[in-house]
């Protein structure tokens, strides 16, 4: 057999325990496996699992642990070997999915995913993970918890409506959900004063949080949700790639004659800066002239079937927009266009 080239760990995590797999890739593209092994996720498991790579690792040739994205309980494993200076790669569920598939494989286990990761960890090449610093992690945590606190709120606010108006309505009920909802209200706002007292202690984030606020529209939530899910686009590379991890990259479906469906964007990607960005894109389309332009263009091009793809495109814009000034360290010039070369306005957003 030809020697090996690459070799790749596959690990599959849940909540108690991971199953990890290494998978070595031959010069003439050929694979092959160890046993699936299978640890506790914890402290001890994570020292056994080092601790078997170097006994079956083979020396001189490259290797990678390479895991899924399985909600948090990759984390602690992903942080500990990022400490140990282990090269580590989290792929995103979609794509393990796809790849499954790919194999023509039928069965669903822990063992299958695991070999199935450490497969296409070494037939395939991934950007390494790295942890986000201290200051997004814990800015990305409060704004998702304002997020939440939100949709309850609303959520409340919908149920006594419906309760207000229905025949009979208990006083009592009436008044507890009431007091629910000021209760959130209030936990919402010691939440934005979090946020707000985090940002407030680097004076560099603060600066360039405020020239972003600079967009009409873009308030200091969108902002904020903005940079820390983006981790202050530390491992955003261009503008296309800033498009696709948000889901606004556009989906054909068409074929020959037979098919042809409507073209949309993915929203395979982060659902909170969608989110976060829907009502900025509204009022920019109502008090910026720029934008208010370009979202009755597109509208009109669309027949005004519905306003959604206008919204949705200055969406996407906005976007952009946060990303050149956050790169640039400008403020927002409406007029930016008009004053510099058509080739000079690439350079601004790139």
């Amino acid at each position: 057999m030809s020697g090996f080239i690459k070799q790749s760990i596959g690990i599959d995590c849940s909540k108690d325990s991971f199953h990890a797999t290494i998978c070595s890739l031959t010069i003439s593209q050929e694979v092959s496996f160890t046993s699936v092994h299978r640890y506790a996720n914890n402290q001890t498991g994570f020292n056994q699992l080092l601790k078997w790579m170097k006994n079956n690792h083979q020396k001189g040739v490259p290797i990678c642990f390479h895991m899924e994205a399985t909600g948090v309980y990759y984390e602690h494993l992903a942080n500990y070997l990022h400490k140990n200076k282990q090269p580590v790669v989290v792929i995103l569920p979609n794509k393990v999915k796809h790849y499954i598939k790919s194999l023509n494989v039928k069965t669903k286990n822990d063992f299958v995913d695991a070999r199935a990761i450490a497969q296409i960890g070494a037939e395939r090449r991934f950007e390494l993970w790295e942890p986000a610093s201290p200051i997004f992690h814990e800015l990305r945590q409060l704004t998702r918890l304002h997020e939440q606190l939100q949709c309850q709120k609303v959520s409340l606010k919908n149920m006594l409506h419906s309760k207000e108006f229905s025949h009979g309505a208990s006083h009592f009920v009436l008044k507890t959900n009431k007091q629910v909802i000021t209760s959130i209200e209030k936990q919402i706002g010691k939440v934005e004063k979090e946020i707000q007292n985090l940002i407030s202690k680097h004076e560099w984030l603060e600066k360039k949080m405020g020239k972003i606020q600079t967009i009409k529209g873009i308030g200091a939530m969108s902002a904020a949700v903005i940079v820390a899910e983006t981790r202050g686009f530390t491992q955003i590379k261009n503008r296309k790639q800033l498009v696709s991890y948000v889901g606004y990259d556009v989906v054909e479906r068409q074929s020959g004659t037979s098919v042809s469906g409507k073209t949309r964007i993915s929203k395979k990607g982060n659902r909170h800066i969608r989110r976060a960005l829907h009502f900025p894109a509204l009022a920019a389309s109502r008090y910026d002239e720029h934008h208010k332009q370009v979202y009755t263009r597109i509208n009109q091009r669309n027949n005004h079937q519905t306003k959604m793809v206008g919204a949705v495109a200055l969406q996407r814009r906005l976007l952009l927009l946060v990303y050149a000034i956050w790169k640039s360290e400008e403020v927002y010039d409406p007029n930016y266009q008009k004053k510099v070369a058509p080739e000079q306005i690439e350079d601004y957003t790139r």
